[in-house]
């Protein structure tokens, strides 16, 4: 048992208390977030807000640029998503759920390509392409921007985005060091499948009543 738990979480025994405290603390607002998003509430976005805020901080210390700017951009898209959210687009409805229309679809792809160039610049810069991890880092990182785009606007596909870059992300932080995070991967995994299901019979419901 003791193997286990030394092979799971002994990464930790050179992290300090408080780095630990916060990284729990910002997990748990994380599956808020994720959670909130699942049931459609507005609170996925002051969770979220106060989940990345803290990521920021401990990535920034530990030195992983890619994953830093991940939870810079979903902090801002979490205040342009409030927005969208709450906006009425008449005088009764807020932006509803809905599919992903064709210039949308344009412009996720080039919200993709742009990040994979943008990340790529980025690590040439700190001269952080020494291995690997690296290459997986930009990958997710353009995944999940496109995800947070589309969740901002209320786009069901944006489901499909999480789920890709969360199982990505399960052993990418593993191997990192970073147990937690990986566990809270995992559990986004099952949350974004399930979230995945209940707009898409929400969106359902709505159709069949036009």
């Amino acid at each position: 048992m003791t193997e286990i738990l030394d092979f799971l979480f002994g990464q930790y025994s050179q992290s300090s208390t408080i780095d630990i405290t916060l990284e729990i603390i910002a997990i748990i607002f994380g599956f808020l977030s994720v959670w909130f998003s699942k049931q459609n509430k507005i609170w996925v976005f002051p969770t979220g807000m106060i989940s990345t805020s803290i990521f920021v901080y401990l990535l920034l210390k530990w030195e992983l640029l890619g994953d830093m700017m991940i939870n810079i951009y979903y902090f801002i898209m979490s205040v342009y998503g409030w927005y969208i959210w709450t906006r009425k687009v008449d005088n009764d409805l807020v932006t509803p759920i809905s599919v992903t229309t064709k210039k949308e679809k344009k412009t996720a792809v080039f919200i993709f390509i742009a990040t994979l160039v943008f990340v790529f610049i980025i690590y040439k810069i700190f001269n952080k392409w020494t291995s690997w991890v690296a290459y997986a880092d930009t990958i997710t990182t353009a995944i999940f921007f496109v995800g947070m785009w589309l969740m901002a606007r209320r786009k069901i596909e944006n489901w499909l985005f999480w789920i890709v870059g969360n199982i990505i992300s399960v052993p990418l932080y593993f191997y990192k060091g970073f147990t937690f995070t990986s566990f809270q991967y995992l559990g986004f995994t099952f949350i974004a499948i399930f979230g995945y299901l209940a707009w898409k019979k929400s969106l359902d419901k709505k159709t069949s009543t036009l």
